[in-house]
């Protein structure tokens, strides 16, 4: 009765997503931006730069006046507009500290500096050095970078269109910003300014009268308004440069530093969201992982430098946070507000999804990130959409020949390196990433517990791919799970790990008595047959 009840009570990812859902939104959510001078990159720029502004002899004691300057125009900015200048520890999280005064111009309406944050942080600056020339003629300077704990200045900005935000600026040349903004921020002011009707979630929306529109708001956000706000707030701000050296190209331009793109589900009922997690963590987690569910593989992303790839997924009670760290990038899922499925493909570098940094590139990159997002829901999805009757079991399991004449070996069921197959295309990194055959010989080393080399891991995806499994990229030596693919993967690995698994270890202590009882009932009937029909059993 117990075992009836439980399986009549079972919730699936897809019964929770189908008919509990209020609002599925996508949209930008945190945004970090560099700003940077594209005339003022290397030494002999530096030289160029102090001879525009007329200085005879281009020396650090030039930039000292320009930092100088620029430090006495910014008290001087805060003392006219009354805008109160808070010292930042390195010990501090800005945003809290800053959020009284954002609260406090949030409450006028109008856009506004909140606050000037004043912090020592690491910066990649100009330095001189000083060269040999000869003493009777005036002195010559080359300048390098380097690394210099520098005075920034962090304007906490109010805007009308865009919330809370903040501009970054560095006091020494070649004066590089940080811009931060949120995406949600501001599709909630433009929905309240198109006087559509919203319930907000801490950083995003819950519920709106209209879903369509609201999509069609957060699609609207692009570089275009973004580049409107920088430029809007540039020339409000204090600054190290001029009118005139904007006028000869000496002026700030974008590109991404990091880039959130979230996926937002809000179900009905909270309690369908813990529904999903509770489903997600029994089912979806665990699937085709070694022991420790951490893969960490290295690649060289550059000469003499080693990056860290890994999958993480931790569990805390029903709460659960899934990491797949990709590069320098990452994917995360979490639960939001207790109430909403939150899933976040995090980009820290625009070329890990084949982008460029400049802002102008936001929109491709934005696809793509969706588009991973879609993904690692479709297959949860999948996980659970399973069944026994399905033909692309039964044509996997025989040797087939393709439409193109080529032989397909067959994907036997229970075998070691097939089951070890089917575990690593159940990562999530790989339903959601691709897979290529460095990659899958580091997953397949940790499933089958001995070496596999480069050779198996072509003959393996060559199979797959002939089977209908994966499908290559164009021009890539990466592959993508097909549907079909997913399918393999996750029903072999449930059936093996999940059914099998439990049954052959059920005389073992751990397994649950009802279950090792009802075997001993079964042993005693089948060795009661075998005597009645005189066959002895095997010594």
């Amino acid at each position: 009765m117990a075992s009836r009840l439980a399986r009549a009570n079972a919730v699936t990812v897809n019964d929770v997503l189908d008919g509990h859902v209020q609002l599925d939104v996508d949209c930008l959510d945190r945004v970090y931006l560099h700003g940077y001078l594209g005339q003022l990159q290397v030494g002999g720029q530096v030289i160029q730069f102090l001879t525009h502004r007329g200085y005879p002899v281009p020396s650090p004691a030039c930039l000292q006046q320009i930092g100088d300057r620029f430090r006495r125009s910014v008290e001087s900015f805060a003392q006219a507009n009354d805008v109160p200048v808070v010292r930042l520890a390195a010990a501090d999280r800005n945003i809290e500290v800053m959020r009284p005064h954002l609260d406090a111009a949030a409450a006028t309406g109008r856009s506004q500096v909140a606050a000037i944050g004043v912090a020592q942080e690491v910066q990649r600056v100009f330095v001189a050095r000083k060269r040999d020339t000869d003493p009777s003629k005036a002195p010559q300077f080359s300048f390098d970078k380097a690394d210099r704990r520098v005075t920034v200045y962090y304007f906490y900005l109010w805007d009308a269109e865009f919330g809370p935000a903040f501009v970054k600026v560095c006091t020494y040349c070649p004066w590089p910003m940080k811009v931060w903004l949120n995406g949600h921020e501001w599709a909630k002011r433009q929905c309240g300014k198109a006087g559509l009707g919203f319930t907000a979630l801490s950083n995003g929306f819950a519920a709106c009268e209209d879903p369509a529109m609201l999509q069609e708001v957060c699609d609207r956000l692009g570089p275009g308004a973004i580049n409107v706000f920088f430029q809007r707030w540039l020339s409000r701000l204090p600054l190290p440069l001029s009118p005139t050296d904007r006028d000869h190209g000496y002026w700030w331009e974008l590109s991404m530093a990091q880039v959130e793109v979230s996926r937002t589900i809000c179900f009905t009922q909270p309690r369908y969201a813990r529904g999903f997690f509770e489903a997600l963590v029994t089912d979806n987690l665990d699937l085709g992982r070694p022991d420790t569910i951490e893969i960490i593989f290295d690649r060289q992303v550059r000469s003499n430098t080693e990056s860290e790839f890994k999958t993480k997924l931790v569990t805390r009670g029903v709460q659960v946070t899934v990491n797949a760290f990709y590069k320098h990038s990452r994917l995360k899922q979490y639960l939001k507000d207790g109430r909403a499925l939150r899933i976040e493909t995090v980009i820290n570098a625009p070329n890990d999804l084949g982008c460029q940094r400049r802002l102008h590139n936001l929109d491709d990159l934005q696809a793509k990130a969706r588009a991973i997002n879609a993904r690692l829901l479709h297959a949860e999805r999948v996980g659970q959409g399973c069944h026994l009757a399905n033909p692309v079991f039964e044509r996997i399991a025989h040797p087939t020949v393709t439409t193109e004449g080529r032989r397909a070996s067959a994907m036997h069921f229970g075998d070691s390196r097939v089951q070890a197959l089917a575990g690593a295309l159940a990562v999530t990194l790989c339903a959601v990433t691709g897979i290529t055959n460095r990659s899958l010989r580091a997953l397949m080393t940790g499933l089958l517990g001995a070496t596999y080399t480069m050779n198996q891991a072509s003959y393996d995806l060559t199979r797959l791919r002939h089977n209908g499994l994966i499908t290559r990229r164009p021009h890539s030596n990466t592959y993508d799970l097909t549907p079909d693919g997913l399918r393999f993967a996750i029903f072999y690995t449930k059936v093996h790990d999940r059914v099998l698994g439990p049954l052959f270890a059920a005389d073992q202590p751990q397994a649950p008595p009802d279950l090792r009882a009802a075997l001993r009932t079964i042993d005693h009937h089948i060795h009661h047959r075998l005597d009645a029909a005189r066959l002895p059993t095997a010594a």
